[in-house]
């Protein structure tokens, strides 16, 4: 599992244009397997970091993204909620625009 902190380290060494994708998930979350499902269905690669049992990336999940549920998908660092959110995003048309050109779509949300 990757901790908040090699999480940080881990993206100062992304490769220019590529997106980062990352779903914090937990085990036996359906919600979850239906987010992953999606991404994938778009070609997205991520990381996934189960944060089941981890209080402190828990509470870190929760003030960075202002929910406290998984999953909780970040691109290139800005939160964009779980798997109904993303899948609103699709149903809008917007979720590739966002996939293309990583957060400076976020600008737009």
């Amino acid at each position: 599992m990757i901790r908040p902190a090699l999480d940080a380290r881990l993206r100062r060494h992304k490769l220019v244009g590529m997106l980062d994708v990352r779903i914090y998930t937990t085990p036996f979350c359906g919600y979850c397997v239906r987010a992953k499902q999606l991404l994938a269905s778009k070609g997205v690669k991520y990381s996934e970091i189960d944060v089941a049992g981890d209080h402190r990336a828990r509470r870190w999940l929760a003030e960075a993204s202002g929910q406290r549920t998984v999953p909780q998908v970040f691109i290139d660092d800005q939160p964009y909620g779980g798997y109904t959110d993303l899948l609103a995003l699709d149903r809008q048309g917007r979720l590739d625009g966002i996939l293309r050109s990583g957060a400076t779509s976020a600008s737009t949300m």
